[in-house]
């Protein structure tokens, strides 16, 4: 049942702590990590076209959370990801995309359609064709979520300096599929 989480606009500036509770213990950060992730989100909600979506309980609890930009090329994680990209062709999807900074969603509340609620949500807000993300490179419930949302493989075994593990970089038509 979701009828008790609310999917909508959430000031994720004031709401970053709830934010990134939710995302140590869908993504297990330690304290230090999200200490640097905080300045990290508050900085990139500053870039133009910034927007976040959130998940809340009826009794306004954060359970998940959203957000994105249009791509620009010269931010850190393009520059990061072009070269992985330009060596499979795929490097165009750089430009005119809407990025998926951030998704996660509380443990607790996993399994629901929360996590499909919110991309679809934010992406059908956005103004580009398609929509770019990166995950961690395995097997996972949410590359199997974005599978089924249209995205696809464009570069595997990406490496982010500060990542153990490697990512792959999808990237999917916008309207996103529907099930």
């Amino acid at each position: 049942m979701v009828d008790d989480v609310v999917v909508g606009p959430v000031n994720l500036s004031e709401r970053v702590d709830e934010a990134l509770a939710v995302q140590a213990l869908a993504f297990g950060l330690s304290a230090d990590e999200i200490g640097v992730r905080r300045h990290i989100v508050l900085r990139h909600l500053l870039n133009p076209g910034a927007r976040a979506l959130g998940a809340t309980t009826l009794d306004d609890r954060l359970v998940g959370f959203v957000y994105g930009m249009p791509n620009d090329r010269t931010h850190w994680w393009s520059t990061v990801v072009e070269p992985y990209l330009s060596n499979t062709g795929s490097e165009g999807w750089l430009d005119n995309s809407f990025v998926i900074t951030e998704l996660h969603v509380h443990p607790g509340f996993q399994g629901r359609g929360i996590g499909r609620r919110l991309i679809t949500a934010i992406t059908d807000g956005a103004e580009q064709p398609r929509s770019i993300l990166s995950a961690i490179d395995t097997e996972s419930p949410a590359r199997k979520l974005y599978r089924t949302l249209g995205y696809a493989d464009l570069a595997e075994q990406v490496h982010f300096p500060s990542a153990a593990l490697p990512y792959a970089v999808m990237g999917a038509p916008l309207p996103l599929r529907r099930a």
